[in-house]
This record gives structure tokens, sequence and C-alpha cells, in this order.
């Protein structure tokens, strides 16, 4: 293991000594996982190893946020993108069951909550994608069952993600630096393709899949991916898919949902119908793409979901109702 360039990696992310000692060590236990069991170099090693890797931390009670960064980070810093997206997908999202418990129980209340979630534990930080699916339909279909579709959206609808209003500083800088929504979007479109761009030429990732030119040129072909389009105070998005290159290349209508679907918490149930998530839960996206103009305008906003891969439609689409008085 090359560990005076990857402190070195550390330190121009600024981690803290202490961080920086820790993650060298978790980096080089993974090594020495992957020489034992694949009996490749590190830079080599399949998406596999590091989700197995991950059951080894939680057995040993070391499956923190931290050292999966660390090993995130490492996976980066080897050129190794199938450790760097596994790693990603673990932590991607890992929040959300844990906080619908606690909004199921500040709504309802502790008992109704107990009954939802009864056998049901949050899980710990590593497990499988499969695993979580399996819990989140058993949760969501007897939150359905207890309150029924529409309180139940609008319960999700709030958002399970934890996304502190700082992150989204910038957008509101842009936004007023803009002068108005359609030239924000028209910016904001811009910027995407040139950051898509950017990518592309470099041989990087966008967050955890590659940019070719058939993604760049399917983006800029669909505004409600590339910007969001505003009908009056309506403005419909759509998500980019989460691993674009494949879903453009497959025929098959779910393996196209799967490699559309962004969602740590569902997608791998498109490949399980035993595990088939409600496209109820699909209001966290839609919770997720409203949230950057709530910050915008400094309120609280609605968003419905309007198509979802979930429900067997070609795409996730999302309608962000913006304030009456937008300009």
């Amino acid at each position: 293991m090359d560990r005076a360039g990857f402190r070195a990696y550390l330190v121009e992310r600024q981690a803290t000594a202490e961080a920086t000692e820790s993650a060298l060590a978790v980096a080089e236990r993974f090594e020495s996982y992957v020489q034992k069991t694949q009996g490749v170099p590190v830079d080599q090693a399949p998406a596999d190893a590091a989700r197995a890797f991950a059951s080894e931390l939680i057995e040993s009670g070391d499956n923190t946020y931290d050292n999966y960064l660390a090993l995130a980070r490492f996976g980066r810093f080897v050129r190794n993108h199938a450790v760097l997206v596994a790693i990603l997908e673990i932590l991607d999202g890992h929040e959300a069951l844990g906080n619908l418990y606690d909004k199921v129980g500040d709504e309802l209340g502790d008992t109704a909550r107990d009954r939802v979630f009864a056998g049901i534990d949050v899980p710990p930080l590593g497990v499988s994608n499969l695993q979580r699916a399996r819990l989140m339909r058993q949760v969501v279909e007897r939150l359905e069952a207890a309150v029924g579709h529409e309180r139940c959206a609008r319960l999700i609808g709030r958002g399970l993600r934890d996304l502190p209003d700082k992150g989204y500083a910038e957008e509101r800088r842009r936004f007023e630096e803009a002068g108005g929504i359609d030239e924000y979007l028209q910016r904001k479109g811009d910027c995407f393709i040139a950051e898509l761009e950017g990518i592309r030429d470099q041989g990087a990732l966008y967050f955890s899949q590659p940019i070719t030119d058939e993604v760049i040129a399917y983006v800029e072909a669909h505004p409600e991916i590339r910007q969001g389009v505003r009908v009056g105070n309506v403005l419909y998005e759509a998500k980019i898919p989460y691993m674009a290159r494949e879903y453009l290349q497959e025929t098959d209508p779910e393996l196209r949902a799967y490699y559309y679907c962004h969602c740590p918490w569902a997608r791998e149930s498109l490949r399980q119908s035993e595990a088939k998530v409600p496209t109820t839960f699909c209001n966290c996206s839609a919770a997720f793409h409203k949230k950057p103009y709530e910050v915008i305008f400094g309120r609280k906003l609605e968003a419905e979901v309007l198509e979802t891969v979930l429900a067997g439609d070609p795409w996730c689409r999302f309608a962000i109702h913006l304030p009456k008085d937008v300009a």
C-alpha cells in the first residue's frame, strides 16, 4: 500500500491527523482482506469484495461512517471505481429508515410507531441493499395499512434524507444572481452539461457512473433532466438514470428500470419481486428534488410523484409546486 501517497491524498481533503491514521488503518485492513480472499491487488478488487468487507466491519463493530468514507476515498485513490461505487452505495441514504422511524413516532405516537416497526430494527450501516429493500417494503406496507396511502405519502414526502440547508446555500446565491427562476434554470442546465463534459473528459465518475457522449446527448434531449421545465408555478423535473450508459444500451424493461433507479432502499427490489418496495416510498425522492427550491425561496414546498420506475413508468418524474408569485 502506498501509505505516503494515501496520507497526502487525505491531507489534501483536510482530514485531521486522527482521521488520517484511522483511514490508513482501515485501508490496510481492506487491502489485506482483498489479498487473502481475492488474491488480487486492491486496485483490481471487485465490488463484491467491498460488500463482503462491509459485512466483516459489521461483525467487528467497526461499521462507522468514517470507516466507510475512508474506504470510498481509498477506492478513489487507487482508481478502483468498482470499490468506490460499492462503498458509496452503502453510504447513500443510509439514514432513511431511521428517520422514518422518528417521523412515524412524531406524527403517530410511540404506540403506533412500535406497531409499524414491530419485529423490524433499523439496520446497521453496511447491510446489503436487498436487505434494505426488504425492510423498507415491510415498513411502508404497514404504514399505508395503518394511515392510508395519502397520509403515508405526505409523511414520507417530508423527506427522509439528512439534507441541511447550508448544503444548498450556493444554489440560493446562484438564484439571486440570476435574478429570476427562468434564467436560474437555464444557467443550472448549462452548468450541469459543463460538469458532465468535464467528468467525461477526465474519465472520472458522476457520483457513481461514468459519463459518455451518449449520456450527455440524452440529458441535452430531456430538459426535465437537464434543468427542469417550469409551467406557471409548477416545475417538472426528472432524474438522470443512475447508470445512464447501461440504461441507454438496455432493451429489457425490467433491467432498464433497475439501471434507472437511484434509491438504495428500492433499487434492488426491481430485480427481486419478493422485496418490491411500494411506489409510495418514491415520495422521498420528490422531497429530495424540492429541497433546493425550499432553500432558494425560504419556505416549505409541496412536490408530487408523477411517474416512477417502481410503477413501471419509463423514468422518475416529479412536479414541484413553487410559490405562486414566482418570477
